[in-house]
């Protein structure tokens, strides 16, 4: 296998025709900025998370996943060691990243000083060598951007991740805030030489809007249908109809579906949820069964046939990781 023809993940490297059903934008763990100082969150117990985690991808293989893609940027509680135990235990292809996440929440102070040139080392070296000493290699760049406008430090990072991913090959994958800059985000992505149709444009889904959803996939961009289950965003419904409306329109090669579910938190949550329980309790299908469990028989009583749904599931993320 060249460098071309391989996918990176935690545990080695594997051929893009090995990935199977892929859930493109998942996290094992998060951990916002600051969880380790707040005394009074529920205290992390690794072996916990850990036991979760396995079940979770025991029962995800037993649905037919085979890769599970983890974009947590290194400042939102990235463990790759913990990835790699917990594919060695359940069986997961795992791709994890590297990238920081937008300025409002993530951790900005090193990143803000340092030039473009040497983040975009930075995470070359992740991919190429290996994260700090683990030697385990980051298979796809993420960057990230706030709500409306990006600011000069996603700026330089959204550059610097694109540079690294000419270099490298590996894709990126994006986070936008309540649906936009997507565009904004294709223009400095191609800006730097690599193809729009090296970028997921992550929770692209965020928004009830076809056409915005269609300008993208025009361009030849991935769009991220990827936060199925968070319904106090947009309805399951709302994203299963435009999913369909995109499909139709003649774009499902240009469609990504998954969850961005989190398995185990490090601190709270979200400030208004103690515990993983609480946060189920408020979005019961925010976890990453229920696409292939819920969405899928929606998308077939839509019009979709089964050569659609593994388009979307298995061709679309190998031909995200080939072409790049």
């Amino acid at each position: 296998m060249t460098e071309a023809r391989v996918v990176q993940t935690v545990t080695g490297r594997v051929a893009p025709g090995a990935l199977g059903r892929t859930l493109i934008h998942e996290h094992v763990l998060v951990g916002f900025p600051g969880w380790n100082l707040d005394a009074l969150a529920p205290r992390f117990v690794r072996a916990e998370a850990m036991g979760r985690a396995v079940d979770q991808m025991h029962e995800l293989r037993g649905l037919g996943v085979g890769t599970f893609v983890d974009p947590c940027p290194m400042d939102l509680g990235r463990d790759v060691e913990f990835l790699a135990e917990l594919a060695q235990k359940s069986g997961m292809q795992i791709v994890c990243t590297t990238g920081a996440y937008f300025e409002a929440e993530g951790i900005t102070h090193t990143f803000r000083h340092l030039p473009l040139e040497e983040i975009a080392a930075i995470y070359i070296k992740e991919i190429t060598e290996g994260i700090g000493d683990t030697g385990i290699r980051a298979g796809a760049v993420k960057i990230a951007t706030g709500a409306h406008a990006i600011s000069g430090y996603e700026r330089k990072l959204v550059q610097a991740g694109a540079r690294a991913a000419r270099e490298t090959g590996v894709p990126l994958i994006s986070h936008t805030q309540e649906a936009s800059c997507g565009h904004e985000q294709i223009d400095l992505v191609t800006g730097e030489g690599v193809p729009a149709g090296r970028l997921v444009v992550g929770h692209s889904d965020g928004i009830d809007d076809h056409a915005y959803h269609r300008s993208l996939a025009e361009r030849g961009a991935f769009v991220g249908f990827d936060r199925f289950g968070i319904a106090l965003i947009v309805s399951d419904e709302v994203r299963v109809e435009n999913v369909l409306k995109l499909a139709r329109a003649g774009f499902t090669r240009n469609i990504l579906l998954s969850h961005d579910s989190i398995s185990c938190w490090q601190g709270r949550p979200v400030p208004f949820a103690n515990r993983h329980e609480d946060v189920l309790a408020m979005l019961p299908d925010w976890r990453p069964t229920t696409i292939l469990k819920k969405i899928v028989p929606q998308l077939r009583a839509g019009g979709l046939g089964d050569d659609d749904i593994a388009t979307m599931l298995v061709d679309n993320p190998r031909r995200l990781f080939t072409e790049a």
